[in-house]
């Protein structure tokens, strides 16, 4: 199994990148059939799981899932406009306010210890199938890793990626459904990609992002 890393960072500061955990077997016929494997350290507890599930069928991906952490339409107290993406780090959550009461939320991974942030950005950019293109410093560390990696479902970035303005962090998606509810990342946020895909749908280039 060859674990690759996923990239935090903003669309044009390719040098400047923390990095996130995720996993990739380039080449292999096990993966053209959609089956992934991984081996996680989950940042909070020190513990450590590995996880076989097929990426190809939602009903896999989605009992993968914390019932928890599933999308739904919930009540939501806030002062932020409709259209705003509010982060619940400590929850792990990512609501999208709707306006009356009400929002979209989402279940979500995090950045482990030391790489929690918190702040209010904006939406800069959004893309369908991102590229990923490690930097040098990870080159050097990783040699085994791809220069380029296109998009597409073995991509570490998953469907979709929203940038946060100008900073080292992006909401993404991911093929590992069993990271979300969990402290995984260095500081992006990531999400499976069905509910990535749906927000990306709803929100606006421009949108506040505040992040708790």
């Amino acid at each position: 199994m060859l674990s690759q890393l996923c990239l935090s960072t903003p669309l044009f500061a390719a040098s400047q990148q923390p990095i996130e955990l995720a996993s990739a077997e380039a080449g292999n016929e096990t993966e053209a059939a959609g089956l992934f494997e991984a081996f996680f350290d989950d940042g909070a507890s020190g513990s450590e799981f590995y996880a076989t599930y097929d990426a190809t069928n939602p009903t896999e991906i989605k009992t993968a899932i914390d019932p928890a952490y599933q999308r739904a339409e919930v009540d939501y107290a806030t002062s932020e406009r409709p259209g705003t993406l509010v982060v619940d780090t400590p929850n792990k959550y990512l609501y999208f306010v709707q306006g009356n009461g009400r929002a979209i939320r989402y279940g979500i991974g995090v950045g482990r210890p030391g790489f929690e942030w918190s702040g209010v950005k904006s939406i800069s950019h959004k893309a369908v199938w991102p590229d990923w293109t490690p930097p040098s410093q990870m080159l050097a560390r990783r040699p085994d890793l791809p220069r380029h990696m296109q998009g597409g479902a073995d991509n570490p970035l998953g469907a979709r990626a929203l940038y946060l303005g100008s900073s080292l962090y992006r909401i993404h998606g991911t093929n590992e459904p069993e990271t979300i509810g969990r402290n995984v990342s260095s500081g992006c946020i990531r999400m499976v990609n069905d509910d990535v895909v749906d927000l990306y749908d709803r929100v606006q280039v421009g949108a506040k992002v505040v992040v708790r």
